[in-house]
C-alpha cells in the first residue's frame, strides 16, 4: 500500500505562486497514475490535475489550466503541483492521490491547506 504526505500549503496572496509536494512511501509510484483534488468548505472533492506514469499525459480541470502545472519525480517518488496566478478561489484543502490504470483513486493522503487572500 502506498502512503502519501502532502505539504506546502499556506497562507498567500492573490497572484502568488506556490509549490505543493506530495511524498510517496511503502512503494515505488512509477506506475501508479497520481493526481492532486482539493475540497473547499461545504464543496465537494474535485479533481484538480492528474499525471500518467509517464509523465507524458496530463490533464487539469478548466478552472486551473494555464496556471496549475503537475510534475513527478518517480526517482524521489514525490508529485508535485506547480500553482500560479492564485486566486481566492483556489483556497481549499489540497490532496494527492494515487491510482492503477483506470481503476478508482485507492490511496490518499491528508491534504495540505491553501488559503489565498484577495
Amino acid at each position: 500500500q502506498v502512503r502519501l504526505v502532502e505539504s506546502g500549503g499556506r497562507l498567500v496572496q492573490a497572484g502568488d505562486s506556490l509549490r505543493l509536494s506530495c511524498v510517496a512511501s511503502g512503494r515505488s509510484i512509477s506506475s501508479y497514475v497520481m493526481g492532486w483534488f482539493r475540497q473547499a468548505p461545504g464543496k465537494e472533492r474535485e479533481f484538480v490535475a492528474g499525471i500518467a506514469w509517464g509523465a507524458d499525459g496530463r490533464r487539469y480541470a478548466d478552472s486551473v489550466k494555464g496556471r496549475f502545472t503537475i510534475s513527478r519525480d518517480n526517482s524521489a517518488n514525490t508529485v508535485y503541483l506547480e500553482m500560479n496566478g492564485l486566486k481566492p478561489e483556489d483556497t481549499a484543502r489540497y490532496f494527492c492521490a494515487a491510482k492503477i490504470g483506470t481503476s478508482d483513486w485507492g490511496a490518499w493522503g491528508q491534504g495540505t491547506q491553501v488559503t489565498v487572500s484577495s
